[in-house]
């Protein structure tokens, strides 16, 4: 597929990132980037570890490091970010699910989650928990465990309230950096069963995944970012075919 390849299911594009440089210091870590997330779509990036997809998704969100700058255009609902500041982008429904998860392992599990609406709260929504029923119908566990301390869940568990807690905050598109990481095999089957199911949701899924072929199965559309630049992008589907994508980050087995 042509790296200039059209991001065209008829969606409303809700994010669109281009010509996104990023750099910590005199290290540049992303060159020239570019996606977008339209409406009900689950986007992936995959690429090789050091690549620079995390750096993308801080880029987005305005939450690179203190050493870190960016510039280039993301523009989310029509309006630039460059000025914005990082809470205020939640507020507008942009939303990121960090790596390290960063959860408030001795508070409990619906603690976790009313943290995740206290942006609505402290907007005056009068409804700001109205999400939560929504949450445990998408985790059951979590409703049988709401009185548990987070630090006391599985490693699946965990991310799930991640999840979960970034969903209470009502957003139009969810950033997902890495949700596999350090799960055993079933536990990534059922956290990406459940990702497809944010579909559902009507919620829009930006996720950045090492293990490329669980995210290629989810996905509609994809980029392969390579050393900090876009090198390749289509639809999953089609780039789960691709010979190249095959024999770099899926291997040659089909099992």
């Amino acid at each position: 597929m042509s790296a200039n390849a059209a991001n065209n299911n008829g969606g409303e594009i809700l994010l669109d990132v281009s010509n996104l440089h990023a750099h910590y210091g005199k290290v540049e870590a992303l060159h020239g980037a570019r996606l977008q997330v339209r409406a009900g779509q689950i986007v992936t990036v995959i690429g090789p570890n050091g690549a620079g997809k995390s750096t993308l998704l801080n880029a987005i969100m305005g939450a690179l490091p203190t050493s870190g700058t960016a510039s280039g255009k993301v523009n989310y609902l029509g309006q630039e970010l460059a000025s914005m500041e990082v809470e205020d982008r939640v507020a507008r429904g942009l939303c990121l699910v960090p790596e390290k998860r960063e959860l408030f392992a001795t508070m409990s599990v619906e603690d976790n989650l009313q943290l995740g609406a206290y942006k609505r709260k402290k907007n005056g929504e009068a409804n700001y928990m109205d999400q939560l029923e929504s949450v445990y119908d998408l985790f059951p566990r979590l409703l049988e465990r709401r009185r548990q301390a987070a630090g006391t869940l599985s490693g699946g568990e965990r991310q799930m309230l991640a999840v979960g807690r970034a969903l209470m905050s009502k957003p139009r598109v969810l950033m997902l950096d890495e949700p596999s990481l350090g799960l055993a095999p079933l536990i990534t089957k059922e956290i990406f069963h459940i990702i497809s199911d944010l579909r559902k949701t009507g919620v829009a899924t930006l996720l950045i995944e090492q293990n490329a072929r669980a995210a290629l199965q989810v996905a509609d559309y994809a980029y392969v970012l390579e050393m900090g630049e876009s090198v390749m992008e289509g639809p999953a589907a089609e780039l789960a075919t691709n010979k190249q994508i095959v024999e770099s980050y899926l291997g040659f087995s089909k099992h």
